[in-house]
C-alpha cells in the first residue's frame, strides 16, 4: 500500500471487496460504515445473493458489482444497482475489479479454494491484500508469497488468530521467534470423546460457542479442521517450520494468539471475539482509530482456561501439522478433500467423524510432487474432490493416476 495514502487519513482508502455477504464482507462493511471518510467502496462480489449485495451497492455506491455464481447471469435485474454502478459476472469481472489502478487494498473474504483467483490477480498488480481466506495459503501458499514478493504486493492477515501474530510480531525481526501458538475456542465439542461424536449432528456441529460464522467455517471449527488450516496458513505468513507453530485451547476466544520470543518473553493479543477488530487492523494498518468493535470489560474479568487439544479425537490437527511441514501439493489435497467432505457431511451423505478420516486417506493416497506449479495444484484439487465422492460411496479412495 501507497505510504502516503496509508497515512492520509483525508485520501480515503479503495476498497475492492470479495465476498461482500459473507460474515467477513457484512463485517467489513461495518468497519466502513463506522469510519466515515476513510474508506471508498470500489467494487463488492458476491456469489449469488443477488438481493443482499444490490442493498450494499445502493448504501456504498461502489464502481463495480461482480457476480460469480455464472446461473444468474442472464436472470439478475440490473435495474435494481445504482444508475452508475457496473454490473460483472465470473472470474473476469472480479478480475477486472482488484486489478484496478486505483484500487488499494483487496479484502478476499470468499470460503475455499474459490478466493484464490482474486487473491492472485491483485499480488499480479502489486496490490495490499487483507486474507481472509485462509484456504487461499493452504493450497498455494509457496507460490502466493513468492508472487506477492516479486510483484511487490503485500499479504496482511485478517484471520484473528494470524492478526494476533502479525500485531504481536510488530517491531521484532524474525530472527527473534522461537515458536507461535494459536489458540482456538475447541468448537461445539470441546471435551467429547470419540464414541460421543459417533452420532454428532449437523445441528450439534453448528452450535459454536463463541464465534457466528457461515456453516462450513462452523464445521471447520467442530473438527478442529480450522486450527489445521490455520498451521498451515501460519507456516506461509510466518515464514516458519511446522515444528514451532503449536496450538492451545482456550475456551474464552479472548487471547487470540501468542508468540514465544527467544529470550523467553510470549507477547499476547486480547480482544473480544470480534472480527470486526482483525477486519480494521488490515484494512488501516498501519493504523490504530477507534472503531465500531466491542472493548475487553477488564471489571468483569475473572479467568482465563487452557488445555492441550485432544488430538485422537480430532485427528484433524496431526494432519494439518504435517501437511505444514511437508508442503508440496499436500495443501491442495487436503483443503480440497475438507471442503468436499463437508459439505457431504452437511448434505447428511457422510458421518461427523468420517470428515477428518476421509481427508487422510484421500491425503495418503494422493501423487505427492513437492514444488508444483499452479496447474499441477488446480488438478490436484479436482482429484480430491471427486476422491471424496469415491470414498464416501466405496469407503476406499482410488489412487491418483499420472
Amino acid at each position: 500500500m501507497d505510504t502516503a495514502v496509508a497515512n492520509n487519513p483525508t485520501r480515503p482508502r479503495r476498497l475492492v471487496l470479495l465476498g461482500a455477504t459473507g460474515s467477513i464482507g457484512t463485517n467489513a462493511l461495518d468497519v466502513v460504515r463506522a469510519l466515515p471518510g476513510r474508506f471508498e467502496v470500489l467494487g463488492l462480489s458476491a456469489h449469488a445473493s443477488w438481493d443482499a449485495v444490490c442493498r450494499q451497492a445502493h448504501e456504498f455506491k461502489p464502481r463495480y458489482v461482480a457476480i460469480t455464481d455464472p446461473a444468474l447471469r442472464d436472470r439478475v435485474d440490473r435495474s435494481c444497482l445504482p444508475a452508475d454502478c457496473q454490473l460483472l459476472f465470473g472470474p473476469e469481472g472480479v478480475a477486472r475489479m482488484v486489478a484496478e489502478d486505483d484500487a488499494d487494498v483487496v479484502l478476499t473474504a470468499i470460503v475455499g479454494a474459490a478466493g484464490l483467483l482474486g487473491t492472485w490477480t491483485a499480488l499480479e498488480a502489486g496490490k495490499t491484500v487483507a486474507v481472509a481466506n485462509k484456504e487461499t495459503l493452504v493450497l498455494a501458499g509457496a507460490l502466493v508469497t513468492e508472487l506477492a514478493a516479486r510483484q511487490g504486493g503485500r499479504l496482511l492477515p485478517v484471520d484473528s488468530e494470524h492478526s494476533a501474530i502479525f500485531q504481536a510480531l510488530q517491531g521484532s525481526p524474525p530472527d527473534a521467534v522461537e515458536r507461535i501458538v494459536l489458540t482456538g475456542s475447541g468448537g461445539p465439542f470441546r471435551g467429547r470423546t470419540r464414541e460421543q461424536l459417533r452420532h454428532a449432528t449437523v445441528e450439534e456441529a453448528l452450535r459454536h460457542p463463541t464465534w457466528r460464522m457461515g456453516p462450513k467455517i462452523t464445521i471447520d471449527s467442530a473438527t478442529l479442521m480450522n486450527k489445521a488450516l490455520e498451521m498451515i496458513e501460519a507456516r506461509w505468513l510466518f515464514g516458519l517450520p511446522a515444528e514451532r507453530i503449536d496450538v492451545v485451547i482456550h475456551p474464552e476466544s479472548v487471547i487470540h494468539s501468542f508468540v514465544e520470543f527467544r529470550d523467553g518473553s510470549v507477547l499476547a493479543q486480547l480482544s473480544p471475539p470480534d472480527m470486526r477488530l482483525p477486519i480494521q487492523y488490515a484494512l488501516t494498518y498501519p493504523e490504530r482509530v477507534p472503531g465500531p468493535a466491542r472493548r475487553l470489560d477488564w471489571r468483569a474479568l475473572k479467568a482465563w482456561h487452557f488445555e492441550q487439544p485432544d488430538e485422537e479425537t480430532f485427528p484433524a490437527l496431526r494432519l494439518g501439522r504435517d501437511v505444514a511441514r511437508r508442503g508440496g501439493t499436500c495443501g491442495a489435497v487436503f483443503n480440497a478433500a475438507n471442503e468436499a467432505a463437508v459439505e457431504r457431511f452437511l448434505g447428511g451423505e457422510m458421518s461427523f467423524l468420517d470428515i477428518a478420516r476421509a481427508v487422510g486417506d484421500v491425503l495418503d493416497n494422493h501423487d505427492y510432487t513437492a514444488t508444483p506449479t499452479l496447474a499441477e495444484l488446480t488438478a490436484a484439487d479436482g482429484w480430491a474432490r471427486q476422491e471424496i465422492g469415491r470414498w464416501t460411496s466405496l469407503r476406499t479412495p482410488a489412487r491418483a493416476t499420472p
